[in-house]
């Protein structure tokens, strides 16, 4: 997913081998009757979508509209599930049997995913969701970006930041995302919506654009810049980029020429569908005076309409280059104005449909499910789950309790947990906040360093979020490179148009068809300072917990 799985993949599985102290099923009587065990692998699994293989001319934009939704109804900790998102990867499928991953590299160990490795040698993910590395948990999910540039040595989800490995900015020469947004703050921790969002939709597409030239230069590098377009309620447009250089660098720093052109900066992108990921969920589980174990999960709640439904995914498009990048292109390159709306000329959207459910608890299959919903294709070409009545959960509620039928395991209703579990009488621990989130004081962040600030302004998670003005090509993502003057030039150029001709409130994606947009927090709206309205982007540099903040130097200051 969508980040922060093989971290906490290893956490999984310490907590599978060392969170029980009892053996699999004790004899009636026993005195392990009531005794409690925490898990982190209460659930895990993928509930998906599928499309078919896009024309071989769609390949530079993906995007949909995903259901925003309080998927929990407390803060919880040790929790991680995305909700619908997907995975684009550069289409490598002409190499059959060569290595992508280098040896050295953190996914090179994963043998399953050889002989080539191209599931795991680059993608984007992100999208919205709960991550369990969040530090500033509020009840609703987040968006963030999410890129594994290098066979997940590392990730990078922010301007500054790792996709929530550590609360330290990434080394200069691992930061990827060029903010491009004047309007958008995009903090590390994600970004936070107005209220209990309850189905709403957000839209979002990566798109390709030509940013600037291919290069030749060591290492060789394409021309796509991998920009992330949102349509909220209250902002549209683009919000950030992937730097070409983040997907071309791995061929130089392994010394592999075969990695050369193989890169998202280059290669055709692909998608095939996408899923909520399950990811980390934690579990109570107890056995009864016969041996046998039960065990209870939090409460996940989706959103239902009068029909039963939960539409989760709708607007799935896949896009060529008469979508956006000729007209971006020829605009850069001095040609006729570019309005940044996405041509519907270059538009394919793809019939969906289901792929088999699958989730499991401590690596048992999870049996039953069908019962209580399906995955489904509605009218309209929309994907989600059809709820069914049940005696286990109400529609829109997924099954807290479970029961260990031998090597089976299947949902239950409350009433059928024996009392002597004592699993009803337990509740999930809740997240504390964490760490700030800080930029260094040296290095890129400072050299050249910002034009103005710092300012700073609260979430609606309750923590602080303090940012400076940067010029476009001055933030920090781009001092690692040794560009000519005329190309920082030329693409400073790029930026200032974009500002002063793509506002936040028209469509830019194809308008939603079915429900409500869902709105970001305000608070992450900002607007530029008197004379820096064209040019300059806004970089958080550090976020805190709102109760550890002090008031700091005079200059630190609310826009609002």
């Amino acid at each position: 997913m969508k980040g922060g799985w093989v971290l906490v993949g290893l956490l999984v599985f310490w907590w599978g081998v060392v969170g029980r102290s009892a053996a699999p099923n004790e004899p009636p009587g026993s005195s392990q009757t009531g005794k409690l065990i925490y898990r982190l692998n209460g659930l895990h699994g993928y509930i998906g979508f599928q499309t078919p293989p896009a024309p071989s001319e769609y390949c530079v934009g993906m995007g949909f509209y995903t259901a925003v939704w309080r998927l929990i109804d407390r803060r919880l900790a040790d929790f991680q599930i995305g909700l619908a998102g997907c995975w684009i990867l550069p289409d490598n499928s002409d190499n059959k049997d060569k290595p992508l991953c280098p040896e050295g590299t953190l996914a090179r160990q994963w043998q399953r995913r050889g002989p080539t490795w191209e599931s795991v040698f680059q993608t984007i993910e992100g999208g919205v969701g709960y991550w369990a590395g969040n530090q500033f948990r509020y009840g609703p999910p987040k968006f963030s970006m999410n890129a594994t540039p290098q066979c997940y040595d590392y990730e990078i989800g922010s301007p500054g930041w790792s996709f929530f490995y550590s609360r330290e900015a990434l080394p200069d020469d691992r930061l990827g995302i060029a903010q491009l947004s004047n309007r958008l703050l995009i903090p590390p921790d994600g970004l936070t919506f107005q209220g209990n969002p309850d189905g709403e939709f957000l839209g979002y597409t990566w798109m390709a654009l030509p940013f600037t030239d291919p290069s030749t230069d060591d290492p060789p590098t394409g021309e796509q810049s991998w920009t992330c377009f949102l349509s909220a309620a209250n902002f549209k447009g683009p919000i950030a980029y992937y730097i070409p250089e983040t997907w071309s660098k791995i061929g130089k720093l392994f010394k592999c020429s075969f990695l050369y052109g193989r890169g998202l900066d280059a290669r055709p992108g692909k998608m095939r569908g996408g899923a909520m990921e399950i990811n980390t969920v934690p579990a109570f589980e107890a056995q009864d005076s016969h041996g046998v174990r039960y065990c209870k999960i939090p409460p996940l709640r989706f959103p239902v309409d009068p029909q039963g439904r939960s539409v989760l995914v709708q607007e799935v498009t896949y896009y060529s280059k008469a979508a956006l990048y000729d007209a971006f292109k020829a605009w850069r390159d001095g040609g006729p104005a570019c309005s940044g709306r996405f041509d519907l000329k270059g538009a394919w959207k793809p019939p969906l449909s289901t792929r088999t459910v699958r989730l499991d608890q401590a690596g048992k299959q999870i049996l039953g499910l069908e019962g209580l919903f399906q995955t489904k294709v509605f009218e309209g070409n929309m994907w989600g789950l059809q709820w069914n009545d049940n005696p286990i959960s109400p529609k829109g509620q997924f099954p807290e309790y479970f029961k260990w039928e031998g090597e089976k395991i299947i949902p239950i209703s409350a009433q059928d947990v024996p009392p002597e579990t004592r699993l009803g009488q337990q509740h999930f621990k809740l997240a504390k906040p964490g760490g700030p989130y800080s930029s260094p004081a040296a290095g890129a962040w400072t050299q050249p360093g910002p034009k103005l600030g710092p300012f700073r302004v609260q979430l609606a998670d309750g923590s602080v979020v303090t940012y400076c003005w940067y010029r476009f090509i001055d933030q920090p993502s781009f001092q690692q490179y040794r560009w000519s003057d005329q190309k920082k030039a030329k693409l400073q150029a790029l930026v200032e148009k974009i500002h002063a001709s793509w506002p936040i409130d028209r469509d830019y994606m194809p308008p939603l068809k079915h429900g409500k947009l869902v709105a970001l927090d305000p608070a992450l709206l900002v607007t530029p300072p008197k004379g820096l309205e064209v040019g300059y982007v806004p970089i958080v540099t550090r976020q805190e917990w709102a109760a550890q903040y002090s008031a700091g130097p005079d200059n630190m200051r609310s826009q609002k």
